[in-house]
């Protein structure tokens, strides 16, 4: 075994002790908790069960721009809250995959709340959202280097409206590749 084998095997099992960790008292001078969950398999006998497969990354720019385009841009959080969910770790392990094949990409995570809540408090909301997905990359092997964290708070809403399905759009993490 290499020791990139090794320090990716390393990553996987911090990551893993992080998700296992959840508390249900989030503050916000907190460190950006990983949320995990147990999936209960649905469907009796006879029904087929959806598989998750994650996108792998291969090594050249043509393929890595295949695999780029592939990979969901936005990640939604719960209300009042910067726990990573555990329906958005593919995505996030896709970007690992593909920002550790290519140490000249770049990932400017923008971190976004709804318009619930003062403008500074929203700012501070967004941007442990931001570090959340951030901390989450790093873990599965990312370099600091490639990774930026913003928040915008409740400044760019992507859908207008002052209802909760308005407010869940606006409650993310916007991934943009660079």
């Amino acid at each position: 075994m290499n020791l990139r084998s090794l320090v990716t095997l390393g990553g996987t099992v911090l990551l893993a002790g992080v998700l296992s960790a959840c508390g249900s008292n989030v503050k916000l001078d907190e460190t950006p908790p990983v949320e995990s969950r147990t999936a209960t398999p649905v469907g009796g006998a006879g029904q087929s069960q959806s598989q998750v497969s994650t996108v792998t990354a291969p090594s050249g720019s043509a393929s890595s721009l295949d695999a780029a385009s592939q990979l969901a841009r936005v990640v939604y959080f719960d209300f009042d809250s910067y726990v990573l969910k555990d329906e958005f770790r593919p995505t996030v392990s896709g970007y690992a995959r593909l920002l550790t094949a290519d140490p000249q990409r770049r990932l400017m995570i923008e971190g976004h709340t709804d318009e619930r809540g003062g403008s500074e408090y929203n700012l501070a909301l967004g941007q442990k959202r931001a570090e959340a997905v951030r901390r989450a990359l790093e873990l599965l092997g990312v370099r600091e280097n490639q990774l930026e964290a913003v928040s915008y708070g409740k400044e760019r809403p992507a859908v207008a409206g002052s209802n909760e399905e308005a407010w869940a759009k606006n409650r993310r993490a916007e991934l943009i590749l660079r």
